[in-house]
Parts: C-alpha cells; structure tokens; sequence
C-alpha cells in the first residue's frame, strides 16, 4: 500500500527526488530515457514501461498483440490507446483481432 507521506529518496545515479508512493522509479532517470522519437516518445512513461517490459518495442510488434492484450498491461491507462490506434493507422497497421 503506498503512503501518503512523501520522502526523499536517491537513485542509484544519485539523483534526489520526492516520491509519496511505493514506486521506486526516479523521475529524473525517467524523463532521461524517454525516446526523442517514434511511437513509445508519445507515451506516458508507464504505459511506455508496460510495453518496453513486454518487449513490445516497434509498431510492427504492437501489432500482433489484440487491443485487448495491450490493455491489459499494468501501466497501460485509457489515454494511451487512442496513441497506440493512431500510431498503428499511420503505418498501416492495427491490432490483431484475434489471437491465432
């Protein structure tokens, strides 16, 4: 259960930061990681985590999972889809419809 107090904490590259949950992600880590392009620059840095930790990297792989299974994922919230949708149109691609 996450607490409802904030402390400090410091990464392993030493970066300070404040958290008030359990989440042990450091937001400076984070924003540096995050892709200055393509499809997982759009995204949230949960939802680009959920799929980066599914190995799920290109559209080409997004693709061959249904909407179903990329909802799913923890880290994947209702504001990322549509992305994911728009991403996939813009390559010709979509979701699968269904699992073979």
């Amino acid at each position: 259960m996450a607490s409802s107090t904030t402390t400090i904490r410091t990464c392993s590259k030493g970066h300070q930061y404040h958290k008030n949950s359990d989440c042990p992600t450091c937001p400076v880590c984070e924003r540096d990681r995050k892709p200055k392009s393509g499809f997982l620059s759009l995204l949230a840095a949960p939802a680009r985590r959920a799929l980066e930790n599914n190995q799920i990297i290109s559209l080409k792989q997004l693709s061959t999972y249904t909407e179903k299974e990329i909802i799913s994922l923890h880290g994947i919230g209702p504001a990322a889809l549509p992305i994911l949708k728009k991403s996939l149109q813009s390559e010709g691609l979509s979701f699968t419809k269904q699992k073979k």
